[in-house]
């Protein structure tokens, strides 16, 4: 759902479920010259905070260093990296809410 998201936004999905010995990204993307490093949370309610608000310094941070990683192994040269976050509420009732949080780090 949340590649299915930023395609329909006008990015390229070039990954998904990347891993290396330091960790997983979710999904890693294309934005014209721009390297998209993208965290997907979801959640079926807000009852202990948005899905988002799991993504803590920590993960950011740990996030930047799987980019590096990534671009390591990859013959890819982009202008700019940045971190998004899909964050996916799925409530009992009613369809899924998707919002696009871009430029987080």
């Amino acid at each position: 759902m949340a590649a299915d998201h930023l395609e329909a936004a006008g990015l390229e999905v070039l990954d998904r479920n990347w891993r290396c010995t330091h960790g997983e990204l979710d999904l890693v993307a294309s934005d014209g010259c721009e390297l998209v490093v993208v965290e997907v949370k979801t959640r079926r309610s807000t009852a202990f905070g948005t899905p988002a608000e799991a993504v803590t310094w920590r993960k950011l941070a740990r996030l930047r260093r799987l980019a590096a990683a990534w671009l390591s192994a990859h013959d890819e040269h982009p202008q700019s990296v940045r971190i998004d976050v899909v964050a996916v509420t799925v409530p009992r009732r009613g369809g899924p809410q998707v919002e696009h949080l871009k430029g987080v780090a």
